[in-house]
């Protein structure tokens, strides 16, 4: 099966390097994404682009694929589900939760200029950088690239409830599966307490569990029953 990943923000697709032969490996084909706005000097690139990206992605893949979406760009992957209900098998949120319509995809960092520049470190949690040691911080951070305003405040928009009924797999990095119930039945996430299919993995990590759990990611992903 086709397994797209979906960066979340400030990383392109190579931050799943370590990801992929293991999906690979364990009989995936893994599809890393780099976005409109990821690097390629699209600093006027927006939300909708990038929504555009991934949908053509989902219709280019091999069958119906697993969308991943890491942070943030667990919107992106409900975007693809809302955009292509009959050709996404199921979505996995890596570390995140799909905002709902009508709310900015990202406005949770300052925009300078016309973009959301990585914020450094001690912006994050201690439980969000536990495990990245100093060389792992210091690459992810020579990788990050700004994220345009245009994709950062852009609103977010849902139309088809089809996407209901698409099965959904939390896997919980930093935090608990417990803890991302209760934070569903709490109301913080109106999508996800909608979805009729929905399964927690834990994974003891951080945040970027790609970055330094990836062999342990890829096992949660294939292992979900979502990637056939």
């Amino acid at each position: 099966m086709d397994i797209l990943l979906i960066a979340g923000l400030w990383f392109d697709g190579a931050v799943w390097d370590d990801v992929v032969p293991e999906l690979a490996a364990l009989g995936h084909r893994p599809v890393p994404l780099t976005l409109p706005g990821q690097g390629d000097g699209a600093a006027s690139a927006t939300l909708e682009e990038q929504r555009d990206a991934v949908l053509a992605a989902v219709d280019a893949a091999s069958g119906k694929p697993l969308v991943v979406g890491h942070s943030a760009a667990s919107t992106l992957a409900w975007l693809a589900a809302d955009g292509r209900p009959e050709k996404v098998a199921g979505v996995a949120l890596v570390g995140g939760f799909p905002a709902s319509d009508g709310r900015a995809y990202a406005d949770n960092f300052p925009i300078e200029g016309d973009a959301m520049p990585f914020p450094g470190w001690s912006v994050f949690d201690e439980a969000d950088v536990a495990d990245l040691d100093q060389p792992a911080r210091d690459r992810l951070a020579s990788a990050a690239v700004p994220v345009p305003e245009g994709v950062a405040r852009g609103v977010v928009r849902l139309a088809d409830e089809r996407r209901f009924g698409i099965p959904v797999v939390v896997v919980c990095p930093e935090f608990t599966p417990a803890q991302a119930k209760g934070w569903i039945a709490a109301g913080e996430s109106p999508e996800l307490a909608r979805v009729t299919r929905l399964e927690y993995v834990d994974l003891d990590s951080g945040h970027w569990p790609m970055a330094t759990r990836p062999r342990e990611l890829a096992h949660a992903l294939a292992g979900t029953g979502l990637g056939g």
